[in-house]
């Protein structure tokens, strides 16, 4: 008698629950995939740029830790992606509230002041981490959850879930204002500020909040929250030449390095300003003056292309998602980085101040490199939901 199927076959395993429960086995099938690759081909331009400004100093101690952090990084990408999306928008609220605790924490004796900020936490093995970088990607989600429930309805949001959201938001930018860590503040501003007007929020609430931004901007100016240490880099900004071996010593070899760099760079490795020194810490605050130098024009344009790249792809994964969440979600990843992007490569060409903001992907960091990879598994998360409607 020949066998029969249905009683010959292995018993189907029960479907797991939890965490991975909504991710199924083809997720890699329709991942994103040039979302990721844009991604790592920025973080390994990136590698190249701070061996560049490094190796004179360390040889290849910090390209090792850049490609470490890389592939750390891509690894929380890859769970947060693997992560259902119901589970997600569930952990979200926790998530927030674990970035906030972490930024409470950076002021207790737990915290260490790294250039002028007390923005860090020192963990055992000389490893640390700054809580401001990953309290962009939870308040991406703190706004989502809290604009996107009316919207899945058909709304836009009212005055309560704008008052709501303003709260949010205003939690953490309090929070780093009191490290201080203006860069940081900037950004979780202008991420609060571009979702909830993308939400659909009345106009007059749109212009009361920016009203209320720059009265906040103007209190940190004129009082002592910003360090000295930030308020010479905001008079560097405003008079390059009022102290050219002082506190615009900085900020006046950038542009030298910029500036002779030509249409196509000195070469890789080649760099007068980058291999002589000049530049201190280039590798985090100021990578893109090495591409500026030794890439050139072409080669900054490149980079500029790729990180333009990135973030069109992630208003292409916003406006493809199938609910709110998923919506407010990636176009706040896709805020967070045009405006850290524009206030990086604008302080590099003396149009912004400094503020210490790293250029996604690229500068040499930890905590910016984390965030910026649970960022993409973010949208991604969104994209793989939307392929599963």
């Amino acid at each position: 008698m020949p066998p029969r199927p249905d009683l010959d076959r292995p018993l189907l395993r029960p479907r797991r629950r939890g965490v991975w429960a909504a991710a199924p086995s083809g997720t890699w099938v329709r991942t994103d995939w040039g979302l990721l690759i844009g991604a790592a081909g920025l973080s390994v331009v990136g590698a190249l740029l701070v061996w560049s400004a490094t190796r004179q100093e360390a040889g290849s101690a910090y390209l090792y830790r850049h490609l470490l952090n890389t592939g750390l990084g891509i690894v929380l990408a890859a769970v947060v992606t693997r992560t259902g999306y119901q589970v997600l928008r569930a952990l979200a609220p926790a998530l927030y509230a674990l970035s906030v605790l972490g930024l409470v924490l950076v002021l207790t004796p737990l915290g260490s002041t790294v250039n002028g900020s007390h923005s860090w936490i020192l963990l055992p093995g000389g490893f640390s981490v700054q809580p401001s970088e990953f309290a962009k990607a939870a308040l991406c989600l703190g706004l989502a959850i809290v604009l996107g429930e009316r919207l899945d309805r058909g709304a836009r949001p009212d005055h309560r879930d704008v008052a709501v959201a303003w709260l949010a938001a205003a939690v953490p930018i309090g929070l780093v204002m009191l490290q201080p860590d203006l860069g940081s503040a900037l950004v979780l501003g202008a991420l609060a500020f571009g979702v909830i007007a993308l939400s659909g929020a009345p106009a007059r609430w749109l212009a009361a909040a920016l009203a209320g931004i720059t009265a906040a901007v103007t209190v940190a100016l004129t009082t002592p929250v910003l360090s000295d240490y930030q308020r010479d880099r905001l008079v560097a900004f405003a008079n390059p030449q009022a102290d050219p071996q002082g506190i615009g010593y900085q900020t006046r070899q950038v542009r030298i390095a910029i500036g002779s760099g030509g249409w196509q760079g000195q070469g890789l490795f080649e760099g007068r300003q980058t291999q002589g020194g000049f530049i201190p810490y280039q590798q985090t605050d100021f990578v893109f003056s090495v591409a500026g130098e030794e890439l050139g024009f072409l080669g900054a344009a490149g980079v500029l292309l790729l990180l333009g790249f990135l973030i069109v792809r992630t208003v292409v994964v916003a406006a493809r998602a199938r609910d709110a969440f998923g919506r407010l979600m990636a176009l706040g990843v896709a805020v967070w980085f045009t405006f850290q992007v524009f206030e990086n490569v604008g302080m590099n060409l003396g149009l912004m101040p400094v503020t210490g903001l790293p250029l996604p992907f690229v500068s040499y960091g930890g905590s910016s490199m984390f965030a910026c990879w649970l960022a993409i598994g973010l949208v991604n998360n969104a994209h793989l939901s939307a392929q599963r409607r």
